[in-house]
């Protein structure tokens, strides 16, 4: 139960920072370099704070190493952080769900959706390092 948990607020922590810096990427960075230039780089910076929340919210939920706790943990973070892309696509920018998906094809998407899983893995990745240490 510890891990469900620990996977929304690990969602919602690194939601709000993605929407922060999307929102940067999108006004202020892609009319320079163009989406794929702009996701180029803004993906380490989301990615870092990804790694760093992901760590904050195991130690402050106490989710266990096992393969089963950090599965599940970025299991439903993966699956809200998909949930909301596809909520705000649909909503906020009146996109359909095929265009949606459709964006995933693309170099910018494509790349996206590669920081999005490695975003769903870091409770694994984490807890895997701590077994070997």
């Amino acid at each position: 139960m510890m891990a469900l948990k620990a996977g929304c607020v690990y969602f919602l922590s690194v939601f709000a920072v993605g929407f922060g810096l999307g929102t940067i990427r999108t006004l202020m960075i892609e009319p320079r370099l163009g989406a794929l230039g702009a996701v180029l780089l803004e993906t380490p910076f989301i990615l870092g704070a990804s790694w760093f929340l992901c760590r904050y919210w195991i130690a402050r939920f106490d989710v266990p190493a096992g393969l089963p706790s950090r599965l599940a943990m970025g299991a439903v973070a993966f699956a809200l952080l998909i949930a909301a892309e596809i909520l705000l696509g649909l909503y906020g920018f009146g996109r359909s769900l095929s265009d949606q998906i459709a964006a995933w094809g693309t170099p910018p998407g494509a790349l996206g959706l590669a920081g999005q899983m490695l975003f769903g893995l870091f409770p694994l990745i984490q807890g895997l390092t701590e077994r070997r240490r």
